[in-house]
């Protein structure tokens, strides 16, 4: 009888089958930091147009890039092409602006000027040196034609990317 039980038993054990399903994660940390460097503003020396450039008493925002592995990300910096906040506003604001290299770690990255490419109101730059680079970008918004900016606070962001290639 206990051999019967014993039988019964291993052959139950025997048809049931476990399984378990074990995660495996991990984290990522890109090895590319972007910091705003220095607040941008935007000057008024005519009464329709505002610019970021300091002749116009504007400042120009600057980013720094800080990649830590080469040739894995690329940067995209995109200056304005609209007001986040502004007055109300009843005719075109006509946008343009750059982007360029204002400082860099490496006398390697001299390079990325050179090679940059630029589309839309963006422009992409190949980071393919370890270290930090810092980038300045232009703003400048006319508006109408020959048409004062009413009176208030303006604001548009710079878009700062860093894409792991």
């Amino acid at each position: 009888m206990n051999k019967l039980i014993i039988g019964l038993t291993m052959s139950i054990f025997a048809c049931v089958v476990y399984a378990e399903d074990i995660p495996i994660v991990g984290n990522v940390q890109s090895k590319c930091v972007i910091i705003a460097d220095t607040q941008g503003v935007y000057g008024n020396s005519t009464p329709s147009n505002l610019s970021t450039d300091g002749a116009d008493g504007g400042v120009r925002p600057v980013v720094r890039y800080d990649v830590l592995q080469a040739d894995a990300y690329k940067a995209i910096i995109s200056h304005p092409n609209s007001f986040t906040e502004s007055p109300p506003l009843d005719d075109v604001v006509n946008w343009e602006g750059s982007t360029s290299v204002s400082q860099t770690s490496d006398t390697q990255m001299s390079a990325y000027d050179t090679n940059k490419i630029e589309y839309n109101n963006s422009t992409e730059y190949d980071l393919t040196v370890a270290g930090s680079t810092w980038f300045s970008i232009s703003s400048e918004a006319d508006y109408g034609f020959n048409k004062a900016f009413p009176g208030g606070t303006y604001r548009a962001v710079v878009e700062a990317e860093c894409i792991a290639k």
